[in-house]
């Protein structure tokens, strides 16, 4: 269970000024905990200090970096249980997705532990004509200084771990905001890192109300703003970020094709996978499937057999092994999408099952001929809900899949590999995943989107890319000593 209190972390330290946030156990409703919250002051202090731990921590060496990261993995290896559990109560992920979200933190570590040596740089030939004769060029990257870092509460962990671990192979100082719905994660990770030999100044997770994170977007002391949470935070961050660099991770509503080409065997996989990318974590990813696009020639069976299988998830308390579908975050998300869910059906859609709401708690929900025009449709539904239509050409369905302004991730289930290429050519998102559903992701690959998806890439070498500047430097040998 979580502890009666924690502190915030600033500049390393932990300090108890309060304990006026509290953490709510999303199933029971009930305080879990309470943990310190930071003021405005608290945080400009720790971006000052950050600011002081640039030089150090730029002038960590290699084999420096990478012990601390792997301290990190040992610890939170160590720790796997409590982290699950502190995940599972404060944001009601079932526990065998707390678990695996874990060992997803580890791994992101490990990853950022081995990219931490590899900060490679280049020999560049600069005598392309006689001008440059007898110069030569090299590059390499630098850290680009102090990084400001804002995680969602959907994965308190492992989006925290994606800024923070690769933050430290690169050798900048950060300052976390965690979601004051989900900080406790977040404050374990920076307990973690107060036992290493990281400089005075390298880090703080500061909980704090969003009216009063203005400087985490706003300081011009800060070199590079990455945010993950919804497009419409994100994108107003990013237009009073200044001059600083900015990434942004944000929303979707991904698509999933499934072909005619598959059989019998190839469905039942396809129906598995589709029904825990549509609803583990009680859909709250944004790369969840929100739309599944079926052949019309397997529509109607593959149809049956999701809803058989999406009405047999079971839903309950988060911390029983056998729940699938756990609460929403809160109960006026779950209500935002119950109004999205009835309104849709006012237009003519029809609910295939589900579609019942109990406070927090939303059944995992299909429906069908589902408008175009509306919320369901358009925007990112950020729960257990799932759309399913029959299309009748594979260009058509890719065309659908586009008609978003989101593009994050998208699925396709074929056995043709000319579609394969084709949807991987033709799709206007930041990947495709043939054969599973668009919620897959391993931590090292590039992960982003296009559109109102966002900007840039994580994964721990493209995020450490973002978070270094190129330096070249330029060496002309004097004509008298060329071919010498």
């Amino acid at each position: 269970m979580l502890r009666d209190s924690y502190p915030y972390w600033l500049a390393n330290e932990a300090v108890r000024p309060n304990a006026d946030l509290e953490v709510v156990d999303k199933y029971s409703g009930e305080v879990a905990t309470r943990v310190a919250l930071a003021d405005e002051a608290a945080i400009d202090a720790a971006i000052g200090a950050a600011c002081d731990a640039v030089a150090p921590m730029a002038a960590l060496a290699a084999y420096e970096r990478k012990a601390v990261l792997e301290h990190c993995v040992d610890r939170f290896s160590e720790r796997a249980d409590e982290l699950a559990m502190a995940l599972c109560i404060e944001a009601g992920k079932p526990i065998r997705d707390s678990r695996g979200e874990v060992s997803r933190l580890v791994d992101t570590f490990r990853v950022a532990a081995e990219e931490s040596t590899r900060m490679v740089g280049e020999v560049l030939p600069l005598d392309i004509s006689p001008r440059a004769r007898g110069y030569r060029g090299y590059w390499k990257r630098v850290p680009i200084g102090v990084c400001s870092f804002i995680s969602p509460f959907n994965f308190p962990l492992n989006l925290a771990a994606h800024k923070v671990a690769p933050a430290i192979a690169a050798g900048c100082p950060f300052v976390l905001k965690p979601a004051s719905l989900t900080p406790v994660g977040a404050l374990i990770i920076g307990e973690v890192l107060a036992e290493t030999d990281l400089p005075p100044g390298a880090f703080s997770v500061l909980p704090c109300r969003r009216d009063g994170a203005r400087l985490f977007s706003e300081d011009e002391r800060l070199k590079l703003l990455s945010f993950t949470g919804s497009p419409a935070v994100g994108w107003d961050l990013k237009a009073r970020a200044g001059k600083k660099k900015v990434v942004l991770e944000l929303g979707g509503n991904a698509a999933v094709v499934v072909d005619e080409t598959l059989d019998a065997a190839a469905q039942d996989d396809a129906v598995e996978r589709i029904v825990f990318g549509a609803f583990y974590q009680s859909g709250q990813s944004c790369i969840g499937v929100q739309r599944v696009l079926v052949h019309e020639a397997i529509y109607a069976d593959f149809r049956k057999r999701l809803v058989e299988a999406t009405a047999g998830l079971v839903a309950g308390d988060p911390k029983d092994e056998n729940t699938f579908i756990g609460p929403m975050i809160s109960v006026s998300e779950a209500e935002r999408l119950d109004r999205w869910i009835e309104a849709a059906v006012g237009k003519g859609a029809r609910v295939l099952c589900g579609g019942h709401r109990d406070g927090a708690m939303l059944d995992a929900t299909l429906l069908e001929d589902v408008p175009r025009d509306t919320e369901l449709y358009c925007n990112e539904a950020f729960g257990p809900v799932a759309l399913v239509s029959p299309f009748s050409s594979f260009d058509d369905a890719l065309a659908e899949v586009d008609d978003s302004a989101f593009g994050l991730q998208a699925g396709v289930f074929t056995r043709d590999l000319y579609r394969s290429q084709q949807a991987w050519d033709t799709l206007d998102v930041g990947g495709v995943v043939v054969g599973d559903v668009p919620s897959w992701r391993v931590d090292h690959m590039p992960y982003g989107g296009v559109k109102d998806s966002g900007l840039g890439r994580e994964g721990i070498r493209f995020a450490m890319e973002d978070m270094t500047e190129i330096r070249l430097l330029v060496v002309r040998t004097p004509p008298t000593d060329v071919g010498t």
